[in-house]
């Protein structure tokens, strides 16, 4: 259910390390408990964050989340798609539906961040 091949957090993202970019997203899990995802507020492109830095909000029909940063980095891809097709990240949370891409300064914070074994013992699944 959840890939293998990115990292965790506590706080419900994913990150992606491929061909030194590293994509975010939110889990399947987060999804789930948001419900229908009506609006995406996505971070602006060459924004450098660190790691725990709010990057936009998720709307859904039932709440408004912040979306954080999993590691820190430079922005440097947004989804576009998802401003007009929200609903992405309900339909493919780990694929389609990523949120950003940002540039790595600090490679090394990926390893306190959760594989997908220990992220499902934290969601309880």
């Amino acid at each position: 259910m959840f890939p293998n091949d990115r990292r965790y957090t506590k706080e419900h993202e994913w990150v992606k390390v491929a061909e030194g970019a590293a994509a975010v997203g939110i889990t399947d899990f987060a999804q789930r408990e948001l419900g229908d995802i009506v609006y995406v507020e996505l971070p602006e492109i060459g924004r450098t964050v660190a790691a725990g830095d709010v990057l936009g909000t998720i709307e859904s029909v039932k709440a408004v989340s912040e979306l954080y940063a999993p590691v820190s980095g430079t922005i440097t891809e947004v989804n576009t798609l998802l401003s007009d097709k929200p609903e992405t990240v309900n339909l493919d949370p780990h694929g389609a539906g990523w949120i950003c891409k940002l540039s790595l300064t600090k490679a090394g914070e990926l390893d306190g961040l959760m594989d997908a074994a220990a992220y499902v013992t934290h969601v309880g699944e």
